[in-house]
């Protein structure tokens, strides 16, 4: 096979409708035995940041195909599941702060997982970018809150609403691989925030069981999840036979 630091790979070739698939150029020329997790190499950095930006634009385009109905029973399946790995984790949540997210383009909606946790006493808070390229901050929310747009659009609550630091923290997958780590949108802001915090929160990934990859090539900054969950249940780490009863 070319070796990608010599040979640079060709252009993609143009997306074939309903295909998802990654493009085969950039599939060839990215093998496990090139990537060093730990290596911080400018080149292999490029090829990981070009293999990513493909994978989540197949990703969110065959997330945003779905329709209204899939995604209700999605986020429905997701909800008894999470609910069931936060009693599994924590038993009473009464006192913790659970970050969730405001779900767009096509993301799980775990909203009313949040309006309960917050009915039983938990305090929630919402992420939002208050600073370029820092860590985010969490304010907390009520299904009362008064929700402003945030950045992209994305509706946070208001500059009075109480900063928190969550114990709990949810991180919506746009990909995501069996050893625990997030391709997300490319921003960098989730494992900013997990490195910069004090007391890392325990990090639960929510996504698509389709969009699980074989890897997302890990790098020296990408942060393993504590637990990922799809509709299907909890998938890393992986159950032991007991759990999974």
């Amino acid at each position: 096979m070319a070796d990608p630091r010599t040979n640079p790979p060709p252009k993609a070739e143009p997306e074939l409708p309903g295909s998802y698939a990654s493009p085969p150029c950039l599939a060839g020329e990215i093998a496990p035995d090139y990537f060093d997790p730990l290596a911080v190499d400018p080149q292999q950095a490029r090829d990981v940041a070009r293999w990513r930006s493909a994978e989540r634009k197949q990703l969110r385009a065959a997330r945003q195909a779905l329709g209204v109905e899939a995604r209700a029973q999605i986020g429905a399946a997701l909800g008894l599941h999470l609910r069931a790995l936060l009693k599994q984790q924590f038993g009473d949540l009464r006192g913790k702060v659970f970050s969730g997210y405001w779900p767009i383009k096509g993301e799980p909606d775990l909203r009313p997982v949040m309006a309960d946790l917050h009915a039983a006493g938990v305090v929630v808070c919402l992420p939002l970018v208050e600073q370029k390229a820092a860590p985010l901050v969490f304010r907390r929310w009520t299904p009362e809150t008064r929700m402003l747009r945030g950045d992209w659009d994305i509706p946070v609550p208001p500059p009075e609403a109480e900063v928190c630091t969550p114990d709990i923290s949810l991180a919506p997958l746009v990909g995501w691989d069996g050893n625990g780590y997030r391709l997300g949108y490319g921003g960098g802001y989730f494992d900013r925030t997990l490195a910069a915090l004090a007391l890392r929160p325990f990090a639960i990934g929510i996504g698509f069981q389709s969009a699980r990859l074989a890897t997302i090539f890990p790098q020296p900054h990408d942060i393993v999840l504590n637990a990922i969950l799809t509709e299907v249940g909890i998938q890393f780490p992986i159950p032991s036979p007991t759990e999974a009863l």
